[in-house]
């Protein structure tokens, strides 16, 4: 695993690590494949050790929206585990996935009696919701831009051909029906493209994305 230090997995010191994974099993998840629904009684915590989950939230018409994903080092279910309630989201493999999966009570325990294994759960939070928070102000729409960026990331993943070399994405769609697709504004779509241009993330040209930094992609899509 090579999880970025904001991550959860990237704020445990070696002993919480070790903690978590003697109360843990390692599963394996195909692409496509479902680790929870929304919906479902909770029975574990996922800590991704690699590849990619899609966190799917499905709007009142039955649209599926894709709002975040996740990737190695960051803790999934966390919430939900903790207190026993259903799952909130559908969590979906996107391409090949390695999980530890925490079972409720023992991560329960393990809470309660691990201070920095909490401490480092709670700045996970924080983060979650500083970035939605900055967002917000940002915007003034909410995790459109989240969206946006979640989109891009998921395309170049696939599109990837793990040269080093930047990613084109040819999504064949206009910006129009990328905005659709991603369940926002043209306008706002554009102004996401713009933020990852000034950075230096992507450039863009008439029909085609090119990802220069997947992994500050990746991380604006977190």
């Amino acid at each position: 695993m090579d999880p970025s230090p904001d991550s959860f997995w990237g704020r445990l010191a070696t002993a919480e690590r070790h903690a978590l994974e003697e109360i843990s099993a390692r599963r394996s998840y195909a692409p496509n494949e479902y680790l929870c629904h929304e919906g479902d009684q909770s029975k574990h915590a996922f800590v991704l050790i690699s590849g990619h989950v899609q966190v799917i939230y499905y709007t009142e018409d039955g649209r599926e929206l894709v709002v975040a994903l996740r990737t190695a080092g960051d803790i999934l279910g966390e919430i939900a585990a903790l207190h026993g309630l259903p799952r909130t989201a559908t969590l979906r493999a996107l391409d090949k996935v390695e999980a530890i999966t925490v079972p409720s009570n023992r991560f329960t325990h393990l809470c309660q009696t691990q201070a920095k294994l909490t401490w480092a759960l709670l700045g996970v939070q924080y983060s979650r919701f500083g970035r939605t928070n900055g967002r917000h102000a940002e915007y003034g729409g909410g995790s459109a831009s989240q969206r946006v960026y979640t989109q891009l990331t998921q395309m170049a993943v696939e599109q990837d051909k793990g040269d080093g070399e930047p990613i084109e994405i040819k999504a064949g769609m206009t910006q129009q029906q990328l905005a659709d697709s991603a369940a926002t504004s043209r306008e706002s779509y554009a102004r996401a493209l713009r933020v990852l241009r000034d950075m230096g993330i992507i450039t863009t040209g008439r029909g085609w994305i090119r990802v220069h930094n997947l992994a500050d992609l990746r991380r604006m899509a977190r």
